[in-house]
């Protein structure tokens, strides 16, 4: 009896011991990060949505900031610096293009030398830099546009210099927002531990609320700071944008002490150029028999204690994980980089490779993107927009529609959607990625389609000048495809690169309305050329002796076709496939 009971009252220790090590592990988090004096990160004041707060505070001035700028720039090309539409577009297009491709600049040299937190704030200061020489370029006498006093109304062209300041104050933008962008969105995803469960769930939700965040911002940007442009001037709009962005990047170094930080591991792309050099010397080799014995490594920490696991697809590159024999016979694991690579390595970059049909498939709904900026705004403008005798709405402003119909698709997802699905499929995100992403591109056909609509109506009673509540549907499908695509992309390019690569990762999402806006100025470009050779030009010297309609049908046909491809390829990707090493 005493013996019996001595067995359990050590069993009933060595389980409390079990329970207080599993319990003093889940204090600390384990996922490679540090903490701001580079020690291990203590869970319950460190990271998840007490520091995420800060984050997205930050993300909302710049997103005030940056659309407070972007929807308002084809107006004011065309009214102080007075280029014509067509110009006007492109140069809005250019614009967004290196603003949107930049950030894979900026997201490679946060990943691989200065950390996301330093690119962070360096990328900030570069930013105030450029809304500072923007507001100088209206204040200051020399940088003017005009030498008049009235500017909107007796200047009939910009002064040169006027043009050029204009020009640099907006590309430092595009160089901070290039730095900013993918290091503080991959920096809010690093607060969550993706091996814990409940800080896992609360990740998923983190891009959906993120998305609210940004959208709350814009809505700000395109009333309140496109109101002062409109109302008082572009110098006044600037000061304040100057104001929020300096206080917010106070706000988010108030929460230094607690955050999660990644040290960056050098260039995340030299592997995969091992990786392809060791696959292309071993191509003569034969395939191994079992893929468990390709080389991996023994040091979990080498992969941040992620291991990825072998897939079936691109398996000539598993050749770069081929162990060989040296002259004696013997099985030499310690080889150089460039002639053996492990097989998380020859995973990680199979997830690239497999990436690049999905990110070539989504440029459309980039395409589609670039309308709401340029040819939207523009309708807005030529269109009846009072509310009352004293009151009119500013044209950048119907660009809000879109940021609400974000904010409601992301809601009815996230609250309603989700545990819906959750039920059906038995999938913890509801749908998968590619899933959401796909339904977002079906909103943008849509989109377009009542786009073309509604222009053709308007072309047809041009001479009353139809009210721009018209404009409503198209702007508000475009937001509800916006919280199925948009979130989805940085979900699925935050996730699915090598955990290495995450500021990259959110900068490829970047660079599809990137893309989609140089895409955009070129296919403005061929269609204005072939439609004058043929006949009259779509694109006119303004709105009333142009087709839109027209391109936008064509741009709803397109986008229809890309969807089928999207789709092909979609159901036939695997997603990552991580294997937690247990220490």
């Amino acid at each position: 009896m005493y013996r019996h009971n001595l067995s359990r009252m050590e069993k009933n220790t060595i389980d409390a011991k079990t329970a207080e090590i599993e319990n003093n592990e889940m204090k600390w988090v384990h996922d490679s990060s540090v903490d701001y004096k580079g020690r291990v990160p203590l869970r319950d004041s460190t990271g998840s949505w007490k520091t995420s707060l800060f984050i997205i505070v930050f993300e909302f001035s710049e997103r005030l900031s940056y659309f407070g700028v972007a929807t308002s720039l084809v107006l004011y090309l065309t009214k102080i610096i007075h280029q014509d539409l067509k110009m006007a577009a492109k140069n809005v297009n250019y614009w967004i293009g290196v603003t949107t491709l930049m950030p894979l600049l900026g997201g490679f040299i946060a990943d691989a030398y200065f950390s996301r937190y330093i690119t962070i704030i360096i990328s900030s200061i570069v930013y105030l830099m450029g809304l500072v020489l923007l507001s100088l370029s209206w204040f200051l006498p020399a940088l003017r546009p005009c030498d008049h006093h009235n500017i909107n109304n007796t200047c009939t062209k910009a002064r040169r210099v006027h043009e050029v300041v204009f020009f640099i104050a907006m590309y430092l933008i595009s160089f901070g927002t290039g730095g900013h962008k993918p290091s503080l969105q991959s920096f809010g995803a690093d607060q969550f531990d993706d091996d814990h469960v409940s800080e896992r769930r609360k990740k998923m939700s983190f891009f959906n609320w993120w998305s609210c965040g940004v959208c709350s911002g814009v809505i700000l940007g395109v009333t309140l700071i496109v109101y002062v442009q409109d109302h008082v001037n572009w110098g006044v709009a600037d000061i304040i944008l100057i104001g929020v962005m300096a206080f917010s990047l106070i706000i988010f170094l108030l929460g230094r002490k607690s955050y999660r930080y990644r040290v960056p591991s050098g260039s995340p792309l030299t592997p995969m150029f091992q990786v392809l050099v060791a696959a292309i010397s071993k191509r003569k080799l034969p395939y191994p028999s079992n893929p468990s014995e390709l080389y991996e490594a023994s040091n979990f920490q080498s992969c941040n204690g992620r291991f990825l696991c072998h897939t079936e697809k691109l398996k000539f590159l598993d050749k770069a994980a081929i162990l060989e024999s040296d002259d004696d016979g013997n099985i030499a694991k310690k080889q150089s980089p460039w002639k053996l690579a492990t097989v998380t390595k020859v995973e990680e970059v199979k997830l690239i490779i497999n990436m690049i049909p999905i990110w070539v498939f989504t440029l459309p709904f980039g395409i589609c993107m670039a309308q709401t900026t340029t040819f939207f705004i523009k309708q807005g403008a030529i269109m009846d927009r009072k509310i009352s005798n004293n009151f009119e709405i500013p044209p950048a402003s119907i660009f809000a529609l879109t940021a609400t119909g974000m904010i409601l698709s992301v809601a009815i997802y996230d609250q309603i959607l989700v545990p819906l699905l959750k039920k059906l499929t038995a999938n913890e995100r509801g749908m998968n990625i590619l899933q959401r992403i796909g339904t977002g591109m079906l909103f943008s056909i849509i989109s377009m389609v009542v786009a073309a609509l509604v222009e053709r109506k308007r072309l047809k009673m041009v001479h009353l000048k139809m009210n721009v509540s018209w404009l409503v549907p198209q702007f508000l499908i475009v937001g509800f495809g916006d919280g199925f695509t948009l979130v989805g992309l940085q979900e699925y390019f935050y996730d699915q690169v090598p955990d290495s690569m995450r500021s990259l990762g959110i900068a490829l999402y970047l660079s599809v309305i990137g893309a989609g806006s140089f895409l955009s100025s070129l296919i403005i470009t061929i269609v204005d050329h072939v439609t004058s050779k043929i006949g009259k030009s779509w694109f006119g010297k303004d709105l009333n002796n142009s087709r839109l309609d027209k391109f936008y049908w064509m741009l709803a046909v397109m986008t229809t076709l890309n969807l089928f491809l999207f789709v092909f390829f979609a159901r036939q990707y695997s997603y990552k496939n991580v294997q937690k090493v247990v220490v």
